[in-house]
């Protein structure tokens, strides 16, 4: 019997190790227009600021797809996790994620890609 249970048990606390530190995946697929909107926040200065382990920097993440949320600036706030700029996250007051900085204004929670393009000014195709 211990033969099996330490195979078993390796089996899964293994796969939760290789991700520690690291946000799920991407899966859904970006719109010319949400890579368009990622590029443009980019070339404005806007930062989304996230944490690995939260759910709902994934779902933001999930709204722009794979392609467009690989365009975003983005800052992971926490302490272990990749790149991590806890410091920066600090001194911007950080307190909920996602956190956008946009034109010099600091919001939290998900935002709609429509949102997004109003608070900064995107003036191009918005069929999201």
């Amino acid at each position: 019997m211990k033969r099996f249970l330490l195979p078993f048990l390796l089996a899964l606390i293994l796969p939760l190790e290789a991700f520690a530190g690291q946000a799920p995946a991407v899966t859904t697929t970006s719109t010319p227009s949400s890579i368009a909107l990622a590029k443009h926040l980019r070339s404005t200065g806007a930062v989304k600021y996230s944490a690995y382990w939260c759910p709902h920097c994934h779902d933001q993440n999930q709204l722009f797809g794979k392609q467009a949320a690989a365009e975003l600036k983005n800052i992971e706030c926490a302490a272990d996790g990749e790149d991590s700029q806890t410091e920066l996250c600090k001194s911007k007051e950080i307190t909920g994620f996602p956190s956008w900085e946009i034109n010099g204004s600091i919001e939290s929670g998900v935002r709609t890609l429509e949102e997004l393009a109003e608070a900064s000014g995107y003036s191009g195709r918005r069929d999201f």
